[in-house]
């Protein structure tokens, strides 16, 4: 009689590069393997929904071309030439080339690069401790969050908002800036919620009709970059119309005067010459908004990837502050909950060890820094050798062409820690295999919820994978490397940081599974006061003390607007480039992730660009046609759609596929720009002008 595999359901944490950092409950197989992947119902954000992506993990865990021993390169670089050797032959060869680097060009010549391929803390942080110990050179990490957590925070003070449950209990969710379709469905699962239990309205607010969009009761595609626009147009209109909740102002805001004053010029008219849409749209959302006072914004990282995007998303911040939506259950808005959880991590950064004088380079100009570029290098010498893990920067970083140039530098020692071979492990001289997260422990919380969650070893690695902690703690030992994170496991180093924080045991959490530190109603809400001093949000902030992490001001800070508004300081479309371009996220990748699993690669197809047909009859572009797409940074080749959801000019590329996956072997961030976001930096992924030609 044949024996049916024993089958438990146990509990984990989804560790991708999310907001919602779903709880998870996973089929494990006789111990050896993993089978259906549910959304846990006892987190009650979670609530039981996650993404298919996850949905189908099995795929991507279980997946025959991961990466199973270490390899060293024996071909030119990026040759895919790579010969199979054991962990202490490799460890062995980093460490020497490391340590003979060191003595001959100094410690800031190494640089570890990482970002958010897990986002637990153990395995994503860790690194920073090798790094402080040995004082490499320091990583600004600009590539995702500086530009929104500032513009928020400029308003609040802090980085925290209304408890993302209470959008299942609002009378208007205003999704704005983010597609929760493709990104992050937790969010339209409360939405939708609330439109069933109380006859909500859900507004939704992008540059173009996306799946959200089609999902809404008002949805408003506009320009790239001109949400500033709307915003002050729509506050223009509460004020005008006496939907400004005064007393509110009176107590809780500081500027009010000022804003109505600056406001006035701010018309309905006005902002649909900027934004594209009509006027009726603009007073239609800002009637919603101001007589449904249980309105909750729910404000993404899409619009704050264009160069005015810390200013256009306190803009959409002011917005919930004039109507007085903050006082309601069910109003005000939220961001991100990352500034609520005040992590000691002394342990797993090697803080203690942290030297302020070593210098700190901007991840998203790793290519100007691979290349030379004397700024991006803070006037210091060339980095002679990269040690990544948690990121693929040759397909993921803007201004591709100079990234691969310098990738392919001889005198550039690379060493890329991976679960697959992706275009930067490609490049590298010694390939480390990497655990997936249901191999190792780890701790995580949620940015866009408020759940401390562990996440246990679940199944044994395949071949020889080994989890980022064990590789930077061997690395460490011939590196000559001193801390104690070093000599501890990463269940010691969890239970010393949640002590440390005031967060109870190890054991607790793993008992509880997660532990929900959701601020009280009236501190989420900031009617004990905002995070400023004196209690009150900002409409004028001071830009150079937003308290936002940074490496000093960038970008054109100085020209920033007093007061939100519209700030030109965007690629415009020209002459020689007609068209904006925005790469948007793909439903079924999450960056560079999954593009290897053959389900999300059918359902995506390939690399496409979106037009609108009558931007396609001038180029005389048919549907399916083979396309070109340029700028002064370089040329994609993509098939063309067209579709009639874009404002004319605006064309969207859904990404991230590979390079390789593009004709001519160059991806979408070749058209991506690496200057910096005013006023303490980011990437302008969804800010770019292009031409377009038929091949």
């Amino acid at each position: 009689m044949t024996e049916l595999p024993r089958v438990q359901r146990l509990p984990s944490v989804c560790p991708h590069d999310c907001p919602s950092a779903c709880s998870l409950e996973v089929e494990v197989i006789d111990g050896r393997s993993i089978g259906r992947v549910r959304g846990s119902k006892r987190q009650t954000y979670t609530d039981g929904v996650i993404c298919a992506k996850v949905a189908r993990y099995a795929e991507r865990i279980h997946h025959p071309d991961r990466l199973l021993y270490p390899l060293r390169r024996v071909g030119p670089k990026g040759s895919g030439a790579f010969e199979r050797i054991s962990w202490d032959e490799a460890l062995d060869e980093i460490a020497e080339r490391f340590l003979a680097l060191e003595e001959q060009f100094g410690a800031e010549t190494i640089w570890p690069y990482y970002y958010a391929g897990t986002m637990g803390l153990v395995m994503r942080d860790g690194i920073n401790r090798l790094r402080n110990a040995k004082r490499y050179s320091g990583q600004f990490s600009t590539i995702c969050t500086t530009s929104a957590w500032t513009g928020y925070i400029a308003g609040t003070g802090r980085l925290a908002g209304a408890d993302p449950r209470e959008m299942a209990k609002s009378d208007c969710v205003v999704i704005w800036g983010t597609n929760p379709v493709h990104t992050q469905v937790n969010v339209m699962h409360h939405a939708v919620k609330a439109r069933k239990e109380r006859g909500a309205k859900i507004v939704a607010i992008d540059i173009y009709r996306n799946a959200t969009i089609d999902q809404a009761d008002l949805g408003l595609v506009l320009r790239p970059g001109t949400d500033g626009a709307l915003a002050c147009a729509v506050m223009h209109v509460l004020f005008r119309d006496g939907l400004a909740d005064r007393d509110y102002l009176v107590r809780f805001a500081d500027g009010t005067e000022e804003l109505e004053a600056h406001l006035a010029t701010r018309t309905p008219e006005w902002a649909a010459a900027i934004t594209g849409l009509s006027v009726e749209e603009i007073e239609a959302f800002a009637e919603l908004v101001g007589t449904r006072k249980r309105s909750y914004f729910r404000l993404g990282y899409g619009f704050a990837r264009q160069r005015n995007g810390a200013v256009n998303m306190h803009a959409a911040l002011c917005v919930p502050t004039v109507t007085g939506a903050w006082q309601h259950e069910g109003g005000g808005a939220f961001h991100s909950n990352s500034g609520v959880y005040k992590w000691r991590k002394g342990l797993i950064e090697g803080l203690d060890k942290a030297d302020p004088k070593v210098r700190q380079l901007d991840q998203s100009q790793i290519g100007r820094i691979l290349t030379g570029d004397a700024e991006a290098l803070r006037q210091g010498g060339p980095v002679r050798a990269l040690f990544i893990q948690n990121t693929n920067p040759v397909s993921v970083a803007p201004e591709q062409e100079l990234v691969k140039r310098g990738f392919a530098r001889d005198d550039l020692f690379t060493v890329v820690h991976e679960q697959f071979m992706t275009e930067t492990a490609a490049m590298a001289d010694i390939v480390l295999p990497a655990t997936q997260f249901m191999e190792h422990d780890d701790l995580y919380q949620g940015g866009g919820h408020q759940h401390i969650m562990w996440g246990g070893k679940l199944i044994d690695p395949p071949g020889e994978c080994r989890s980022n902690h064990e590789v930077i703690c061997a690395l460490a030992q011939r590196l000559g490397a001193e801390h104690r994170g070093f000599s501890m496991n990463p269940r010691e180093i969890v239970d010393w940081t949640l002590q440390q924080t005031g967060r109870g045991t190890l054991e607790e959490l793993i008992a509880s599974e997660f532990h929900d530190i959701q601020p009280d109603f009236e501190t989420a809400h900031y009617l004990k006061g905002f995070g400023w001093p004196g209690g009150r949000f900002r409409f004028k902030p001071d830009w150079s003390k937003v308290p936002n992490s940074n490496a000093g001001l960038t970008g054109p800070h100085a020209a920033i607007p007093a007061m939100p508004d519209h700030w030109n300081v965007i690629e415009t479309a020209d002459a020689e480039h007609p068209f904006r371009l925005a790469t948007s996220p793909a439903r079924n990748f999450l960056n560079s992730s999954f593009t290897e699993t053959p389900t999300a690669r059918k359902k995506e197809g390939g690399p496409t660009l979106m037009l609108h047909p009558d931007d396609a009859a001038k180029l005389g572009i048919a549907q399916g046609d083979a396309i070109l797409v340029g700028n002064r940074r370089g040329e994609v080749h993509l098939d063309a759609v067209l579709f009639d959801g874009l404002v004319r000019g605006v064309v969207i590329a859904e990404s991230i596929w590979p390079n390789g996956a593009h004709r001519g072997g160059r991806g979408i961030n070749t058209l991506t720009g690496a200057d910096s976001i005013a006023p303490f930096g980011g990437a302008a992924f969804h800010d770019n002008r292009v031409w377009i030609r038929k091949v």
